[in-house]
């Protein structure tokens, strides 16, 4: 009996795959069936297109909707319309015209007195006291307030010159470019090396030196004006104008196209 079913199973199993399970009649329906749902939905897709305007609001063409901020607060009337003028003018308001002295009264003379009412008696006139002739001040009819006339005073800023060892002879060049002047004092200051001048050099001394600077700042023609005494001094002044490469561009407003400078350093 073992040796039968053995035998058919071994027969099932060598049997071609068409008998055993049947396969194109569900591939047939699944292949129906996708092909009806993706008919359905190219449909739906087509009819939407179609009857979509009609689903939202009317038919008709849309609008643009355009909107205005105003401000809430109401604004006030105004006896005068307000000045927005800020600057000074040339032709100030003038002050109102003073208001005219009431007339007195004149008193008829012929008039017949009526019985029983007071007569305002005239005063007595009194001789004028003789008053020493004073000129009388100009009146000035111009308003206090408003407009202003714009003032002539001459609005001119100019930088004081420079305080240091470094000075310029050269016209105003010190009062008109005080800061180049702070620059080689700075300059200096950094460059020259106090260490240099020997310990036994009086404290105090000074050595005067003249250079020059060129238009694109280079120092130049070092020179000793008034030695200090001190060789070291002399020449570590010296040396600390050689060490500087530029002062700095000569400005743009100096004509020249060197500057002379006196120079001292102080032990």
């Amino acid at each position: 009996m073992s040796l039968l079913e053995g035998g058919e199973e071994l027969e099932r199993e060598l049997a071609p795959v068409e008998a055993r399970e049947p396969v194109a009649a569900p591939l047939a329906g699944s292949l129906l069936l996708h092909g009806v749902l993706f008919g359905g939905l190219l449909l739906y897709g087509l009819l939407g297109s179609l009857f979509h305007h009609n689903l939202w609001g009317s038919p008709g063409s849309g609008g643009a909707i355009q909107v205005n901020l105003v401000s809430s607060a109401i604004p006030l009337p105004a006896d005068q319309p307000p000045n927005q003028n800020v600057l000074s003018t040339e032709t100030p308001s003038q002050a109102p015209a003073e208001p005219t002295p009431k007339a007195k009264e004149a008193v008829d003379e012929k008039a017949i007195p009526i019985s029983g009412k007071q007569v305002k008696k005239p005063l007595a006139q009194t001789a004028p006291k003789t008053q020493q002739h004073q000129p009388q001040p100009q009146q000035n009819n111009r308003a206090q307030y408003g407009e202003q006339a714009g003032s002539s005073i001459a609005r001119a800023v100019q930088q004081n010159g420079s305080s240091g060892p470094a000075s310029i002879t050269v016209g105003d060049f010190g009062s008109r470019f005080g800061y180049y002047v702070d620059g080689i004092n700075r300059k200096m200051a950094t460059s020259w090396y106090k260490p240099e001048v020997d310990p036994r050099t009086p404290k105090g001394a000074r050595v005067y030196l003249t250079f020059t600077i060129r238009k694109d700042g280079s120092p130049t023609d070092v020179q000793v004006d008034r030695s200090s005494g001190s060789t070291t001094l002399d020449r570590s002044c010296q040396r600390g104008v050689q060490r500087v490469d530029t002062f700095g561009q000569l400005p743009s407003a100096y004509n020249s196209s060197t500057l002379k400078v006196s120079y001292y350093c102080e032990y």
